[in-house]
């Protein structure tokens, strides 16, 4: 429950962060994604259910505030926190280089299906500028930020959650 309750307030918390203060830090309109920051993180450092639930509420509070159709970012977001999720049975949570590349991955695939369901089913077909002057910088601004928010993240996980077993702390080795 203490958990849960964790969760929800870091949710909250990166969301307003998101929508206030991210503003002010972006360099030539192109902003970090810490929504897909924290999905990322807790998905590698709980799984993929609780990327999935992370990544849906971190979504609904995109679609409520911000979204035209109702899901539609709940349910990319979703999809990368599932995906995501994969690595948590193999993956060290002091190693920083996988958390940064699925974040510039995760990046990828929201911004592609924000195109996709936003812009080209509505006929604007601008892709390689699209993918010049927002995709691509802001895959490299996400990917840099997460070295710096993925360790606060850490902290709150361990801190202030139950922590969760993985494979391998579980395996013992004889010498």
């Amino acid at each position: 429950m203490k958990s849960k309750i964790v969760m929800f307030f870091t949710v909250i918390f990166t969301f307003l962060i998101q929508c206030t203060l991210v503003g002010h830090i972006e360099i030539g309109s192109v902003k970090p994604n810490l929504l897909v920051i924290l999905v990322i993180s807790m998905a590698l450092m709980r799984g993929r259910k609780s990327g999935l639930w992370t990544g849906f509420f971190c979504g609904l509070l995109i679609d409520l505030f911000y979204g035209s159709v109702l899901g539609i970012y709940a349910l990319i977001y979703m999809y990368i926190g599932f995906l995501s999720g994969y690595a948590f049975r193999i993956y060290y949570d002091d190693d920083i280089k996988v958390p940064m590349a699925l974040a510039a991955a995760g990046d990828l695939l929201y911004n592609l299906a924000v195109y996709a369901l936003q812009f080209l089913l509505r006929g604007r077909l601008g892709f390689g500028r699209y993918l010049s002057r927002i995709i691509f910088p802001e895959i490299f601004y996400t990917a840099l930020l997460t070295f710096f928010v993925y360790r606060i993240y850490r902290l709150i996980n361990y801190h202030l959650m139950t922590t969760k077993k993985k494979e391998c702390d579980s395996i013992w080795v004889i010498k």
